[in-house]
């Protein structure tokens, strides 16, 4: 497991040492716009403690912790209307699934079709 480094962008993004264009906050969770969108809404829900993945949170952190990060990410996605239409959530884990951010995050995505889910290639056993 990759171990957390307190000089990730999320973490410095945290201690107000980089700007964000916040759209959500509470005590457990800060959500902001990614700054690379991949669609019409790409934000970025992550939690204000220092976990790496989800499997850390999910060992981890208090069951208040927890239901503040799902409630806040049904929230922001309400509040951005894309109940209706649908949204995607990703989180990556490892670098199998290409975490570039050592801090446990998840994309909110949706506003427009977004298309299959993965094209995955097998390997042959």
């Amino acid at each position: 497991m990759i171990s957390y480094d307190p000089q990730n962008i999320f973490a410095r993004i945290l201690r107000g040492e980089l700007p964000c264009a916040k759209i959500y906050e509470n005590d457990h969770v800060l959500a902001f716009q990614d700054i690379r969108p991949q669609t019409q809404h790409h934000i970025l829900i992550i939690p204000k403690k220092n976990y790496v993945s989800f499997a850390d949170f999910s060992k981890k952190a208090s069951d208040q912790e927890m239901a503040g990060f799902i409630k806040a990410v049904g929230k922001i996605a309400t509040d951005l209307g894309l109940d209706e239409d649908g949204y995607r959530l990703i989180a990556n884990h490892g670098k199998n699934a290409h975490q570039e951010v050592p801090h446990f995050h998840v994309h909110l995505m949706g506003g427009q079709e977004l298309g299959p889910m993965v094209s995955v290639k097998r390997k042959e056993i």
